[in-house]
């Protein structure tokens, strides 16, 4: 079955840091498909800035060897008429040179809807939106939308959202979380809101705990400057974890409208149980990766890829949040995320409790719980596993299998990149997808007081070596409780 794709109206899409990472493996790529799909209005634009000296025939040579590098099956036709759409302006963001240039291009169609993609290190989104205001690019149909991190604590998100507030409204600011994108995701909100049968049980009488693990095998390599003044706390739990963690746990929302929905993923994050000093050592993990091996060889550790032989900054972090609510009081929520780790995966795992009391005997074998895995990468998909009767004669004898779904297998579309729905959606104005200020103060208010305590410990991170699970710290961090990390596929 071929896919759907909703029509979008008539735009300018400006991207600021267009000669950038970003840039050149996501947003040329995801508006390139979109335009293949059928998706682009026959006038759309996308106007590129930077600081480089391109014109506008340098950029589009830019852009189709970044096509050429990421996309498979590049078809010279659609090639030709995406690269017509690319303009490009060069714009120095700290004298404001080149904005005039900007307002030019943008000035011939003042009436379509206009969208800026700060692609840009988050120290720069501030004095971008203000220099967007004194240019006068604001108008009634534009939109702005920033990456995270968005500030580094809760006060330094607060100047951050006071700064781009002033110049734009809120319902203008798309804050973008690429994992909110992602199909998987948007297959949570379906399996739970779609179907009879999970949300009846979807509560802690059924649910004996949560997990959810984002793992990369790379380590910090470029972003090592980045990533030491962040680290995994602030880099992945403040943001895409903690999402993920809201829409496993909200209520029903009334409606798919976006506000709707925010409004309930703020009340999971207002419900999180705090972590402060007082049981800091009980249910967090940090550690630090050292030299070991990954599929590519032997690697070094973080101090020798950062250069620095003093920094304390977490590359790794497991969690046991709680959610003090009705539904979910007494249900763990295990969050880890780390560098260099076994391999690259992104998953949730929903683990169901137990049967009360078995009626087979002993030779029957051993019933394990239900367990819901929601896979958003490598490979993204669904499973359940399930006890059947092992197949054949000889009584009844039990086992635990799969029913899985793969989207590739189960649909034979390509699976369109997360990128690809986050700009669309931006482009119709719709926020169901993006955090709204008050998610990003509530999810800051949570993750401070545990920055603090371990800025207050005497303790440094926990070394573990690449290529493993993280430190045996976390291990234990779950065992103590009588459970395991899932290893299903692992």
């Amino acid at each position: 079955m071929a896919a759907r794709f909703l029509e979008v109206d008539d735009f300018d899409l400006v991207v600021f840091g267009a000669s950038g990472d970003l840039a050149h493996r996501k947003l040329i790529p995801a508006l390139y498909h979109r335009d293949c799909d059928g998706q682009l209005p026959e006038n759309a634009r996308i106007v590129c800035s930077a600081r480089r000296d391109y014109s506008h025939d340098d950029y589009r040579e830019w852009a189709s060897l970044a096509l050429k590098e990421h996309v498979r099956d590049i078809d010279e036709a659609h090639l030709n008429r995406f690269l017509g759409r690319i303009y490009y302006v060069k714009i120095d963001i700290g004298s404001g040179e080149g904005f005039d240039d900007l307002k030019k291009i943008l000035n011939e169609r003042a009436d379509v809807i206009r969208a800026f993609y700060l692609a840009v290190g988050p120290d720069l989104f501030g004095t971008i939106c203000e220099k967007i205001g004194r240019a006068g690019l604001v108008t009634d149909q534009t939109r702005v939308v920033i990456e995270k991190p968005i500030g580094k604590d809760g006060a330094s998100a607060k100047i951050l959202n006071d700064t781009v507030g002033a110049v734009f409204d809120e319902h203008q600011i798309f804050r973008i979380d690429h994992y909110l994108g992602k199909e998987t995701v948007q297959n949570l909100m379906a399996l739970r809101f779609a179907n009879a049968l999970f949300e009846p049980l979807w509560n802690a009488a059924h649910i004996d705990h949560v997990q959810i693990t984002v793992a990369e095998s790379l380590g910090v390599g470029g972003r090592a400057g980045y990533y030491d003044t962040a680290g995994a706390l602030r880099d992945m739990v403040q943001n895409h974890i903690l999402q993920l963690l809201c829409l496993v746990a909200m209520e029903p929302p009334e409606s798919m409208d976006a506000d709707s929905v925010r409004d309930e993923k703020l009340k999971v994050l207002k419900a999180l149980a705090p972590i402060s000093e007082q049981n800091m050592e009980k249910v967090t993990v940090r550690g630090q990766y050292r030299a070991g091996a990954s599929a590519g060889g032997a690697v070094p550790g973080y101090l020798e890829e950062l250069g620095d032989q003093t920094s304390t900054t977490e590359t790794f972090v497991a969690l046991k949040a709680e959610i003090a609510n009705w539904r979910w009081a007494g249900v763990p929520f295990y969050l880890r995320t780390g560098k260099r780790l076994a391999q690259r995966v992104s998953e949730i795992v929903v683990q169901f409790r137990p049967i009360p009391h078995s009626i087979f005997d002993e030779e029957a074998g051993t019933i394990s719980a239900n367990r819901l895995i929601i896979r958003l990468q490598p490979d993204e998909g669904v499973q359940m596993k399930v006890m059947i009767k092992d197949p054949g004669p000889g009584g009844m004898r039990l086992r635990q299998v799969p029913l899985d779904m793969s989207f590739a297998e189960a649909f034979k579309v390509r699976n369109p990149d997360a990128y690809e729905r986050l700009i669309m959606d931006v482009i119709r104005g719709n926020q169901t997808l993006f955090m709204r200020r008050d998610e990003v103060d509530a999810a800051w208010t949570w993750v401070d007081p545990i920055l603090e305590a371990w800025a207050n410990s005497k303790d440094k991170p926990r070394g573990y070596t690449a290529g493993t699970w993280g430190p045996s710290a976390s291990i234990a961090l779950v065992e103590r409780d009588g459970r395991t990390w899932a290893e299903d596929g692992l």
